[in-house]
């Protein structure tokens, strides 16, 4: 019966629960003396142990698809071409070879957009091959196939409230959220970090709200992280702009990144890393 104990703890991994089905097999010998009997006491100890290791498993493997589903990985910066290092160092599982979903869509209508070629470049030199999707040109359904089937999504620099404007527009805003929170790497550059927070009226100092989007006035973002990154501080041609946002929106958790620095967020965790972290 020893024997039998230490089998019972070996399928269970705890003495406690193998302790339920022990005693349950000792009492019953105890009552019965025919070997068949005896036989079918330890049956249904083994089935009994077997219930209490399944579902234990079963709370296990759901603990840890919830923990996988909310792992956020995210990656925010003023310039990615300038920080694509720390992507590089930062992130634990390779990148070489992965497929980017890279939407441009904020700066189509940028007199200056170097940032977008220099962004890809960036990616290609992590290793990365690069998907465009310029979400004004794709439905919702064939969006969501695409950020599905990427390994992770780019979002560039350009007119922050053009950018939310469309993504609201096509329900990428949801997909992306979808995508988040089920762990896939997101790197947002200068718009595609501001439109995380949970407002982004703050950004009216960088960017015309009126200019592209006449009819803007919900100012909600994406609210995936509950802070405001403040993008291109202290930077040209930002030095002006970036102050007065600290000054006007003290009231808000800023946090202020220069060109040179990013913002990482894996899960809980924020940090705010330079090329020399």
């Amino acid at each position: 019966m020893r024997i039998y104990r230490k089998w019972l703890i070996s399928i269970l991994g705890t003495a406690k629960n193998a302790e339920k089905s022990y005693i349950f097999v000792i009492l019953n010998l105890k009552k019965n003396i025919t070997l068949g009997k005896k036989l079918l006491c330890i049956a249904i100890s083994f089935i009994l142990a077997q219930t209490i290791y399944c579902k234990q498993n079963e709370k296990i493997q759901l603990y840890l698809s919830k923990q996988n589903r909310t792992m956020k990985r995210v990656f925010l910066c003023s310039s990615f071409a300038d920080v694509a290092e720390i992507l590089s160092k930062t992130v634990p599982s390779p990148l070489r070879g992965n497929t980017v979903a890279f939407i441009p869509t904020a700066s189509i209508h940028e007199a200056y957009t170097q940032y977008v070629e220099d962004g890809k470049n960036a990616l290609r030199a992590l290793g990365l091959r690069i998907k465009e999707v310029e979400i004004t040109q794709y439905d919702k359904d064939k969006i969501a196939k695409i950020l599905s089937d990427c390994d992770c999504i780019y979002i560039s620099g350009g007119n922050t409230f053009f950018l939310m404007q469309e993504l609201k527009k096509t329900g990428t805003d949801q997909l992306i959220k979808e995508q988040v929170e089920r762990g896939k790497l997101y790197i947002g550059e200068s718009a595609g970090a501001m439109i995380f927070a949970p407002n982004i009226e703050y950004a009216k100092r960088m960017d015309n709200h009126l200019a592209l989007t006449p009819n803007f006035n919900d100012f909600t973002g994406l609210d995936i992280i509950d802070f405001y990154p403040v993008v291109h501080f202290n930077s040209f041609p930002f030095e002006e702009a970036t102050q007065n946002i600290i000054k006007e929106y003290s009231n808000l958790p800023l946090k202020p990144i220069s060109n040179q620095q990013a913002i990482l967020i894996t899960g809980e965790d924020v940090a705010i890393l330079g090329k020399d972290d």
